[in-house]
């Protein structure tokens, strides 16, 4: 018996990474999941390996239309709605506050953040008439820390993501329909290097190569990896978290917990050198 038996999700952004990953986990643990991208080929490849419980729509999470056919898709193919997980996203514009392009600007803003809302206000009623769902939205270390993205944009517009997610939490928590967060730490996918300016296919393929890297950027001595926040995102869909709503989980290794151990020893060491003082 799966933690998701008899569960219908809606996944966004699920051609690779997190979301490919997420959705994989889904139907192995018994859901039904309709996922969308907005690349035809990776979708359709997805959906055959992930096989007759995976529906592949293409869908642009940005646009309204396409959320009311998505989830219109949804609740004709299955009845209901048990579970949204807005996790499409893509990089922002870097570099200095005094060179933002204000298009780039709007495109990081409607990709990051308005694609969240949609996917609430629209999963939103039918839960509400169910009395009963789960929205799990994707937000990032980089709403809690400055400069833990290539991107000032990506940080304010995830943050704004974290809290969208606990005013709706306060809203619908009242009809039996619970929202939360889950902020991803240094997750080996292609993000950063589409951040810098490379193309979706070639970034998404050096996620392992990615991973040496990652593996040093927090106490826990590995990279993160895709399966981690999916873990995370099934147990708050499933019936195993019914009475947590409205909160942010950090999956980061402890990225963002504080400085680690062995380098802050290291700098006393450093630091009784200079000082010439002994180790008692």
């Amino acid at each position: 018996m799966g933690m998701l038996d008899g569960k219908v999700a809606i996944i966004t952004g699920a051609t690779s990474g997190i979301g490919s990953r997420t959705a994989e986990l889904f139907v192995g643990e018994g859901a039904k999941v309709v996922f969308t991208g907005r690349r035809r080929a990776q979708g359709d490849a997805v959906a055959a390996r992930l096989g007759a419980n995976a529906r592949f729509v293409q869908a642009d999470a940005t646009v309204e239309a396409d959320w009311v056919r998505v989830v219109g898709e949804a609740v004709a193919a299955y009845g209901r709605l048990d579970c949204l997980f807005n996790n499409a996203g893509g990089p922002a514009p870097t570099g200095s506050i005094t060179s933002v392009p204000v298009d780039g600007f709007d495109a990081a803003m409607a990709l990051l953040v308005r694609s969240v809302m949609l996917g609430m206000k629209h999963a939103a009623p039918i839960m509400m008439r169910q009395r009963s769902g789960s929205i799990v939205n994707n937000g990032s270390v980089a709403a809690h820390q400055a400069g833990y993205s290539s991107s000032m944009i990506y940080s304010a517009a995830k943050a704004a993501v974290n809290q969208l997610s606990r005013c709706a939490a306060m809203e619908l928590g009242e009809h039996g329909v619970r929202v939360n967060s889950v902020s991803p730490g240094a997750i080996a996918t292609g993000i950063l290097a589409k951040a810098l300016g490379m193309e979706a296919g070639p970034a998404d393929a050096l996620a392992e190569q990615m991973k040496e890297g990652f593996a040093k950027a927090q106490p826990i001595p590995r990279a993160g990896v895709p399966d981690d926040i999916a873990q995370c995102v099934a147990w708050l869909a499933s019936d195993r978290s019914t009475f947590v709503n409205g909160i942010d989980i950090v999956v980061d290794g402890g990225l963002i917990g504080g400085r680690m151990y062995s380098p802050h020893q290291e700098s006393l060491r450093q630091a009784r050198a200079a000082f010439g003082i002994e180790k008692g």
